[in-house]
């Protein structure tokens, strides 16, 4: 080989290695997070609300430079939703995806975002929330040891059962029916004849399946997301309540924080909101094609019933 090309090589590897050790010597070493931070989910690590929270995450490493880690748990691997707000309360989770259900057992005033029938259809809920009454609850919940940050979508809950459809309010009559833990979702099924049971999200399928229940109520993606239609395949299409989901911080954390990560913390919060909306019309159409694909029998509750159901004396 020419003696001037080894040469050649020669000089260019010296200089390659060169090159890659002042590369070294002058790179700064990567900065640790000044906050590693856990977010709550008790939902599967597919679901809307989940990637909602992934993209949150996204969002605040991103524009924090990395100061600012989010480390988000899915499938209530931190706990049933009432044990996550206590956490957070006194600040061992920094943020969650709840149910408003679940914040309105601890700030009654809320309630009142969730009655039944309340919204006509969901551009009526998103009117309300993404105004100034939905801010002005985002702020309520200061005083309960936690910072609303941003509304998520969890659609239209409706029943479904385990060996009947529910077409009028007379199939209520003595059966029981799992509820979130929430006093004004009990109160909304005695009211319509059954009897309510507070049974954590995760153990309903069980439950359903041993016939502890006859039946439940929710939305498709919940329904679909942990194969409930299995157990219970009757899906009664009443949309009785609209139920929003909070994005919050605990109060504890937040005060730890500069103005300007409190605003870059708003600002993702949002963004994620309107991430997860669309993400959610989706999930919706396709978890219920799902179920029906899977043997799903779907009734669709008429207007007659839908407004004696209205008229049940107050939960």
């Amino acid at each position: 080989m020419n003696k001037k090309l080894i040469l050649s090589w020669g000089v260019f590897a010296v200089v390659v290695i060169a090159a890659a050790c002042l590369y070294f010597i002058t790179k700064k070493p990567e900065e640790a997070p000044e906050y590693v931070l856990f977010y709550a989910e008790n939902q599967t690590a597919d679901y809307p609300t989940t990637l909602g929270a992934q993209r949150f995450a996204e969002l605040v490493q991103e524009r924090t430079g990395g100061r600012i880690h989010i480390i988000v748990e899915s499938e209530a691997k931190l706990g049933s939703e009432s044990e996550v707000l206590e956490q957070i309360k006194y600040g061992g989770i920094a943020f969650a995806r709840v149910s408003l259900s679940q914040i309105a057992e601890q700030a009654p005033e809320m309630n009142v975002l969730q009655l039944p029938y309340l919204y006509r259809d969901s551009e009526h809920m998103w009117r309300v929330l993404d105004g100034e009454i939905g801010e002005e609850f985002l702020q309520k919940v200061s005083a309960y040891g936690y910072t609303g940050l941003s509304w998520y979508d969890a659609g239209a809950r409706s029943f479904y059962s385990v060996e009947k459809p529910i077409t009028c309010l007379e199939d209520f009559q003595g059966m029981t029916i799992r509820v979130q833990e929430s006093d004004m979702m009990a109160d909304m099924v005695e009211a319509l004849g059954a009897k309510a049971v507070k049974i954590v999200y995760s153990s309903v399928y069980s439950a359903l399946q041993r016939h502890t229940i006859d039946g439940a109520e929710n939305n498709w993606p919940s329904y679909e997301a942990m194969n409930h239609y299995e157990v219970a395949p009757y899906f009664t299409v009443d949309e009785h309540t609209r139920v929003p989901e909070m994005q919050i911080c605990s109060a504890s954390i937040w005060e730890q924080l500069s103005d300007e990560d409190r605003e870059i913390l708003r600002e993702c919060a949002r963004e994620s909101a309107e991430y997860e909306r669309v993400l959610w019309k989706d999930r919706e159409e396709q978890s219920r094609q799902t179920a029906i694909a899977n043997g799903t029998c779907v009734s669709t509750l008429s207007a007659e019933e839908k407004e004696r159901g209205n008229q049940v004396p107050a939960y």
